[in-house]
């Protein structure tokens, strides 16, 4: 306490200096005397002198604030950052109204109109807010209200958009800008829009909770044109009438008669509009609604253009697979086709032209009759063919009822076939049926084959909901029924038996992209998402495809992972596994069968049960003979119902990494996890086991992931979107990206291998959420591991008293300079107190003898930047770690408190561990 009030005494005789008078202060700002310097404040200060001259003479009774200024302004040149901080907290409490007095220095910054940090200005107000949380009777609440109050929050409001709008949250938070009048606050929020900073007044509104008030397509069109739609999303949250209102605007964009150029009258001022009006086009932009409309859950009937489009898209896609690739029976088409036109005139007119042009008059006057559309929309010849087959022509309606239980003999010779008998596939749709099943199931020791099917999401919004599982043992197939679950009893049953049977352990499940799967089944059941399945016993063949696949690539060959098709055969997924494996392809006729319907036709029920008990069959081969397929000889260990085992059993083992330390020569590199499941618990991973590539807006992002020791690789202003994804197929490595990119580039990797970061957050916001999202657990040694400048992981120690003796021979210390420095440092009374334990970061150390003592440069050719070390940190740093791959020189400091601080939500410390910050 004794030495507090000292400390402030000295600060208030250091600084204190009497008033000047208007007329002198005026002059002395303009001539750049007192210590301020002209070319740095100018006609800035004079605008802020004018601005305070209503504070009285009593105000100024302590610290003199432009001192005060000057003094932290020429610590910070020195880069004498924690003297800065020492010195800001003593002079708070010099100050004679702190509150006041803040507004001043800052008003002092240099205009720093994006920075994320890293300035004086932030500098000082992160101090101010530790400071006044140690002084909770100075809160603005505690303040008289009245005029002065009043006039206190509107010149931070003026700081803010005039000068600041970086200081936005700290300066809300100080002086409870909310408490405004509201049209004050909308006032400066149309400065922000009308001077075309849009980001500030979409951050100012957001924080102030004033988008109610404020015109949405004002705000957020040009947001869109400047490709910033993540803004206008976080502008609209909470609000559905915005949302809806965001959606409709959207989907205006999409219809047949809208061109980009109507914008430009009306934003002529966006410069970016030109070179991104391309993401304007119909295509990109209905699957931005599309997005919007299921996350926001709207209404499609306020969409009415896009939905008009993706269903056109379906129809199309439909006469394809029938009358082209003739791979869908009458009745599957004839099912989709019903519930893609529905009550749409338009497309069902369009059905009947498509279907004169693929399969003639007589089918499209069936259509046409079975709609009723009127004679004048319809092609030349399809209204006389209407009424001649008028009496004749019965109501169709799917047949199935007779269809045989037995594939035909083609099938039988071109398709691989169910090996048991229709008997003993079981549909189950009883509370009786599901408990047999669950005997026959859930035993130890159990190879079960695991399938799901849905309904095709032709033009519909959302994921599809399951239908049908499929469970197949030895001899037997059980098809569980998703659509008539019973009462809630009976509902309650089916899933507790669905999460007993993937939770098991001892149950080994066989599936084929079991990912889409388990995303499909947290869709049908909310439960599943509150609480998500914690699967064990997993094995999917999908990646013993992609193992088989590489096995097979020739050597030099590089690019895309993905399971495709031989080159003499049109089979892919499933179906090409089982014709590599067991000599036939599947028969895929009813794959895009209407799976929701009942009852299920006999074709329907075969397939079924062949796409499940095929696993079984599949497994069976790969284990008896894995080398045949170019796999480890004792696959059958591997295949052991271990998930993603057999990628580390595979003809390509990790790489290891050349260590030049030999402590760290044995270590191999470890192998990356595959991507967590969505609706899937993760476990927690290090960041040693999590590898990102940031585009080229998050480049923030990157930096904050790489000082907690995230590999990442961040692409360059100059790269496409496109190239993260692939560099995410090659490293394997996990894409954040924002915006519009996000669709295209989660369509190129695989599930769960892209996520998109909302770009109005702040940098540490979003590190700490992507560290969350994907569980990744920071330790103390993880921080600083890699270096944020140039992502390198390997460092090279070196002591002070080498580190002073390298900056002799290159001439930037003396030896007067050196010993002025010690002497200096003897006087300063600043106790280095040290760490408990000792900081040891996990990354690689280099040999001293990987520096040239010649040219000081590693054998990457980074020079060592000693030029970056000043000569007054010598006496306080006894150890400095050299980066190998870009020569940049790192030393412990407050710095690594703050990082501590910052991350302090997902830091994991062991027990007994303490971790010091300088105060």
């Amino acid at each position: 306490m004794a030495r507090s009030a000292m400390a402030s005494h000295s600060m208030c005789h250091r600084f204190r200096r009497p008033p000047p008078s208007p007329p002198v202060a005026a002059a002395r700002f303009r001539s750049g005397g007192g210590g301020v310097e002209s070319h740095r404040r100018g006609a800035t200060l004079i605008r802020s002198h004018q601005r305070f001259t209503q504070i009285t003479e009593a105000d100024w009774l302590g610290v003199d604030p432009l001192q005060f200024w000057d003094s932290l302004a020429a610590r910070w040149s020195r880069k004498e950052i924690d003297e800065v901080r020492v010195e800001a907290r003593e002079g708070f409490s010099a100050l004679r109204d702190p509150l006041e007095g803040l507004l001043v220095v800052l008003e002092y910054c240099p205009e720093v109109m994006k920075s994320k940090g890293g300035s004086l200005g932030h500098c000082v107000l992160f101090e101010f807010q530790l400071w006044l949380k140690e002084r909770p009777h100075l809160h603005l609440q505690q303040r008289e209200p009245g005029a002065r109050l009043r006039r206190l929050q509107v010149q931070a409001l003026s700081l803010l958009t005039e000068k600041q709008p970086s200081f936005l949250e700290p300066l809300i938070d100080i002086y409870q800008l909310g408490s405004l009048e509201r049209s004050v606050l909308l006032g400066h929020v149309g400065y922000l829009l009308h001077r075309g900073s849009y980001r500030e007044a979409v951050l100012m509104s957001i924080k102030l909770k004033l988008q109610p008030d404020l015109d949405m397509e004002k705000v957020c069109i040009p947001l869109v044109l400047q490709d910033k739609l993540q803004l206008a999303e976080a502008f609209v949250s909470d609000y559905q009438d915005l949302q809806n209102r965001l959606v409709r605007l959207l989907d205006s964009w999409c219809s047949p008669g809208f061109h980009p150029s109507h914008l430009l009258s009306c934003y002529p001022g966006i410069p970016q509009f030109h070179q991104k009006s391309d993401r304007l086009a119909p295509k990109v932009l209905s699957k931005q609604v599309f997005r919007l409309m299921e996350l926001y859950g709207v209404d499609p009937a306020l969409c009415p253009n896009v939905v008009t489009q993706r269903r056109l898209a379906s129809l199309r896609f439909l006469m394809y697979k029938r009358f082209v690739e003739k791979n869908m029976s009458e009745e599957n088409w004839a099912d989709h086709v019903q519930a893609t036109v529905g009550e749409s005139v338009d497309l069902q007119v369009e059905l009947i032209f498509m279907l004169v042009k693929h399969s003639g008059l007589d089918c499209a006057a069936r259509w046409a009759l079975r709609y009723h559309v009127p004679r004048d929309r319809l092609p030349f010849g399809v209204g006389v063919r209407r009424e001649t087959i008028l009496e004749n022509l019965e109501t169709e309606c799917p047949a199935g009822t007779g269809e045989p239980w037995e594939p035909s003999e083609e099938s039988r010779r071109t398709y691989y076939q169910l090996p048991v008998p229709m008997e003993n596939v079981h549909f189950l749709d009883t509370a009786e049926g599901l408990r047999l099943c669950r005997e026959a199931v859930l035993k130890p020791g159990v190879l079960l084959g695991v399938d799901m099917e849905w309904r095709p999401a032709f033009g519909s919004v959302g994921k599809p909901r399951v239908a049908l599982i499929q469970l197949a043992v030895r001899d037997t197939v059980y098809l569980l029924d998703l659509t008539e679950r019973g009462g809630p009893e009976q509902d309650q049953e089916l899933r507790h038996f669905i999460r007993d049977v993937f939770s098991d352990p001892a149950v080994t499940k066989l599936g084929y992209g079991m990912a889409g799967d388990l995303s499909s089944l947290a869709a049908t059941w909310p439960q599943f998402l509150e609480e998500p399945l914690k699967p064990a016993g997993i094995l999917d063949l999908l990646l013993v495809h992609k193992q088989i696949q590489k096995a097979h690539i020739p050597l030099g060959v590089r690019g895309s992972r993905s399971v495709e098709g031989l080159k003499s055969s049109a089979e892919k997924g499933l179906s090409l596994l089982v014709q590599l494996v067991l000599g036939k392809p599947l028969d895929k006729t009813e794959q895009l069968s209407n799976w929701e319907r009942r009852p299920l036709r006999p074709s329907q029920v075969y397939y079924a049960a062949v796409d499940a008990y095929c696993l079984l069959d599949v497994h069976r081969s790969l284990t008896q003979d894995p080398g045949r397929f170019g796999l480890a000889p004792d696959l059958s260990n591997a295949l052991g119902g271990q998930r993603g085992k057999c990628e580390e059993k595979g003809t390509h083992r990790p790489r290891t990494r050349k260590a030049q330390d030999p402590c760290t020569a044995a270590e191999e590199e470890k192998p990356h996890p595959p991507p967590a499941l969505p609706g899937v618990s993760r476990e927690a991973l290090s960041p040693q086991q999590f590898r990102v590539v940031c585009d080229n807006m998050l480049q923030g992002l990157g930096r904050y992931l790489r000082c907690v020791g995230v590999d990442v690789r961040m692409l360059d202003n100059a790269d496409d979107h496109r190239r993260a994804a692939e560099i995410a197929r090659e490293e394997s490595r996990v894409i954040l990206t924002c915006g519009l990119p996000f669709q295209t580039l989660k369509s190129q990797v695989g599930e769960g291998c892209c996520l998109a970061v909302d770009c109005s957050e702040k940098a540490r916001d979003q590190a700490l959420r992507v560290l969350k999202h994907f569980n990744i657990t920071i330790t103390p040694a993880d921080i600083f591991s890699r270096c944020q400048v140039c992502n390198g992981d390997q460092y090279l120690k070196v002591p002070r008293q080498e580190m002073e003796r390298l900056m002799k021979i290159r001439g930037l210390i003396s030896a007067e300079s050196r010993s002025r420095s010690e002497s200096e440092s003897a006087d300063c009374d600043t106790p280095s107190q040290p760490r408990s334990l000792p900081y040891s970061p996990k990354c690689r150390w280099a040999a001293p003898s990987g520096l040239d003592p010649d040219s000081l440069q590693f054998p990457g050719g980074a020079p060592l930047q000693l030029d970056s070390v000043p000569p007054g940190i010598l006496n306080k740093v006894s150890l400095f770690y050299c980066c190998t791959s870009c020569g940049k020189v790192f030393w412990e400091g407050s710095h690594f408190g703050r990082v501590i601080s910052q991350f302090q939500e997902v830091l994991n410390i062991s027990d007994g561990q303490t971790i010091y910050q300088h105060q």
